[in-house]
């Protein structure tokens, strides 16, 4: 998939405000500091049409973004670590709970993964809310280029018979790393089958 224009559209805290086209939506999310806005960034090939920072937490809205005037790239609030009190935690907790489980146009969503570390509770927890919602979703390994050469599968082997302790099948995975533009055109690839599918 070529990217041809890649465009903010809104953020907000209510999923009802959400655009109002019929276009399918693909979330991204991940817990703090996993590399989500420079993921992002190195998908659409914009240095900043997403906010990076070095502070965890810093996505506190649902962020719309229209590619190519065909579908939508939503960034969603991080989940686990972030320098914010409890409450504006369990704010950020309902707002993505309601954007996954009310947006019908939500065709997929994507689980950011730092690959260098093991599998983590709470992104096992929130992949397995996923699959009791019926949710689709995909897992997204970022910072690749943080390992040596041959690491990185043997990370990804090892989360997938983690994860097989619990599931029946694996999702699709993709290794990606933001620094040297790993991983993009077969995620790009995968939402553009997708879209030519619906």
């Amino acid at each position: 998939m070529l990217i041809r224009t890649s465009d903010f559209v809104i953020s907000n805290t209510d999923v009802s405000k959400c655009p109002a086209q019929n276009l399918p939506e693909y979330a991204f999310i991940g817990r703090s500091n996993v590399g989500k806005s420079s993921l992002i960034n190195m998908l659409t090939g914009r240095k900043a049409l997403a906010k990076v920072s070095g502070t965890p937490g810093k996505t506190q809205l649902i962020n719309h973004f229209i590619i190519n005037n065909e579908w939508f790239l939503v960034d969603l609030p991080g989940y686990g670590f972030a320098r914010v009190a409890k409450t504006v935690k369990d704010k950020f907790q309902t707002l993505i709970t309601k954007y996954i489980l009310q947006r019908q146009q939500l065709v997929a969503v994507f689980v950011l993964v730092d690959i260098r570390h093991e599998p983590q509770k709470i992104d096992l927890e929130f992949m397995q809310f996923l699959g009791v919602n019926s949710v689709p979703f995909v897992i997204v390994f970022t910072k690749a280029d943080k390992l040596k050469p041959g690491e990185a599968e043997a990370h990804v082997r090892r989360y997938g018979e983690r994860m097989l302790q619990e599931w029946e099948e694996l999702p699709r995975m993709f290794v990606t790393s933001s620094a040297k533009a790993a991983g993009r055109d077969e995620i790009l690839d995968y939402i553009d089958q997708i879209n030519r599918s619906l």
